[in-house]
């Protein structure tokens, strides 16, 4: 919200700022899973047999880093989604001209007593893909991870 303040509200603004904020989390799980991985057997066993580390990385660690990279990015785009409508609502993020479902619900507003439907089918919307989002998340954990597939 600082930087929406001092820079002003626009497009480029909610993308920088979301940009700068989401980058901690994919970096804090990708760095634990390839310290983990780094551990493994088959990476000591690469290493023994002469692999240098930008092929250890590449065909031994990056593979097993995949899975979980695509399982937080699905989740992810649901809590991108409600930070860029919690913008938009206090308008702090995309300006009138491009449509952005947290304008719409704040437009709306002040219609709720005579025209409900303006503010709550876009909250409906932000909810449903949200929702949506987390169930495709899940299942493309459910998917990829080893541990859960049954025989």
């Amino acid at each position: 919200m600082l930087l929406a303040v001092a820079v002003g509200p626009g497009f480029w603004t909610v993308i920088f700022a979301l940009s700068i904020l989401g980058w901690a989390g994919y970096a804090r799980m990708i760095r634990g899973e390839a310290l983990r991985i780094g551990q493994s057997d088959f990476v000591a066993q690469a290493r023994i047999s002469g692999a240098s580390s930008f092929r250890i990385m590449l065909r031994h660690i990056f593979p097993n880093i995949v899975n979980s990279l695509i399982v937080i990015m699905t989740l992810q785009i649901g809590m991108m989604i409600l930070a860029e409508a919690a913008l938009s609502y206090l308008g702090l993020g995309i300006t009138a001209p491009t449509p952005s479902w947290g304008s719409m619900v704040s437009d709306g507003r002040a219609e709720l007593d005579r025209a409900w439907w303006i503010s709550t089918f876009p909250g409906i919307a932000i909810g449903l893909v949200v929702l949506s989002g987390n169930f495709l998340g899940d299942w493309i954990r459910d998917k990829l991870d080893p541990r859960l597939r049954q025989m």
